[in-house]
C-alpha cells in the first residue's frame, strides 16, 4: 500500500467515525429532556462540527504537499501567539519585542524548517529568541515588571512558535525505508493527541468521578484520564501500519505522545486559569481558541520529533 493510500484510509476512518459522532449526537438531541443533557449535547455537536472543518483542512494542506503543510502551521502558531499575547497583559513598552516576535521570530523558524536547518532550528528561539526578546525591550526603559513581562514573551514564542513547529517538522526526517511517508508521522501524532483528549472527555463524561485537576482543569477526572489514556494508546499500537514503527514501539511511543499531550494541557490549562479565563480564545467554536487545540500538541511534537529522530532516522 502506498503513503497516499495509507492517508487516504486513514481520512477515510476518521471521516466514517464524524459521521457517527454527527448521527449520535442528533438521535441524542431529540431524546434528552434535562438541562444538563441538553448542554452536554450541544457541547459534543459543537465539537463535532469543528472537528468536520478541521479534518478538510488537514485533508486539503497534506494534498498539496510539504510547503503548504509548513505555511499552515505557521498561521497556526501566529494565531496561537495571538491569543497567548491577548490574554497576558503587555505594555506599550513591549512593542518591539512583540514585532520581533510575530514578524522576525515566528517566520525565521519556519523558513529553518522549510530548509531543513535542523541544527539552527532546535537552538534559535530557546537560545536567539530567548536572549533577544528581553534585550530588545530594554531599549523601551520600562523597568516595571520588567521580569514578568519578558517571561511571558518567552514563554509565548516557545509554546506557539518553537513547540508546534516540531510538529511539521517531522516531514523532513529521514527514515531509511519510510522515503515519502513523513505525511504519515505528522497524521500520526495529531490523531492521538486529539483522540486522547477527545476520549478522556467521553470517558469522563461516561465514568467520571474524581475530578484530576478541579482547579485547574474541573472537566478533568481521574477516570476520564485513565479510560482515555489507555484506549488512546491501543488505537497508537493498532496504527503502526502507517509508521516506521513496530506494534511494541507503537504502543511506547502512543502512551509517550499520551502523557506529553496530557501534560501539555494541564500545564497551558494552568496558565490560562491564572490569568482568570476559560478558554485561550473563540476561533473554533466549541474548542475554543486555537491555542486550546494546540496546547497538547505543543508538548507532544518535541517529545515525538525527537523519538523518532534519535531512534528511527
Amino acid at each position: 500500500m502506498t503513503p497516499q493510500e495509507k492517508i487516504i484510509w486513514v481520512f477515510g476512518g476518521v471521516i466514517a467515525l464524524l459521521i457517527v459522532a454527527s448521527t449520535a449526537g442528533a438521535i441524542l438531541g431529540r431524546r434528552v429532556q434535562s438541562d444538563g443533557g441538553r448542554a452536554t449535547v450541544e457541547n459534543l455537536k459543537a465539537r463535532v462540527n469543528a472537528w468536520w472543518v478541521m479534518i478538510a483542512v488537514l485533508a486539503v494542506t497534506f494534498a498539496l504537499g510539504e510547503t503548504a503543510t509548513l505555511i499552515v502551521f505557521a498561521f497556526v502558531s501566529f494565531f496561537a501567539l495571538r491569543e497567548f499575547i491577548t490574554l497576558t497583559p503587555t505594555r506599550h513598552s513591549d512593542y518591539m519585542p512583540l514585532v520581533l516576535a510575530f514578524f522576525v521570530i515566528l517566520p525565521a523558524q519556519y523558513l529553518l524548517i522549510a530548509y531543513n536547518q535542523y541544527g539552527t532550528f532546535a537552538i534559535f528561539i530557546p537560545v536567539y529568541g530567548f536572549l533577544l526578546l528581553p534585550a530588545i525591550a530594554t531599549f523601551a526603559g520600562d523597568t516595571h515588571e520588567f521580569l514578568e513581562r519578558s517571561a511571558k514573551l518567552q514563554w509565548a514564542a516557545m509554546i506557539t512558535v518553537y513547540c508546534i513547529s516540531y510538529a511539521p517538522a517531522l516531514l523532513l526526517l529521514k527514515i531509511p525505508g519510510y522515503e515519502n511517508s513523513n505525511a504519515l508521522l505528522l497524521l500520526y501524532l495529531l490523531l492521538i493527541v486529539q483522540l486522547s483528549d477527545v476520549l478522556q472527555y467521553v470517558f469522563g463524561k461516561l465514568f467520571g468521578r474524581t475530578k484530576l485537576a478541579p482547579v485547574v482543569s474541573p472537566s478533568k477526572t481521574v477516570e476520564g484520564l485513565v479510560g482515555g489514556s489507555l484506549t488512546t494508546t491501543l488505537i497508537g499500537g493498532s496504527l503502526a501500519w502507517i509508521t516506521p514503527f513496530t506494534w511494541p514501539q507503537a504502543l511506547a511511543i502512543s502512551f509517550v505522545i499520551v502523557v506529553a499531550g496530557v501534560l501539555g494541557g494541564l500545564t497551558l490549562s494552568a496558565m490560562k486559569r491564572g490569568l482568570g479565563a476559560k478558554d485561550w480564545g473563540v476561533m473554533i467554536e466549541g474548542h475554543g481558541g486555537m491555542l486550546d487545540r494546540m496546547d497538547s500538541v505543543s508538548f507532544a511534537a518535541p517529545v515525538f520529533f525527537h523519538i523518532v529522530r534519535f531512534f528511527f532516522t
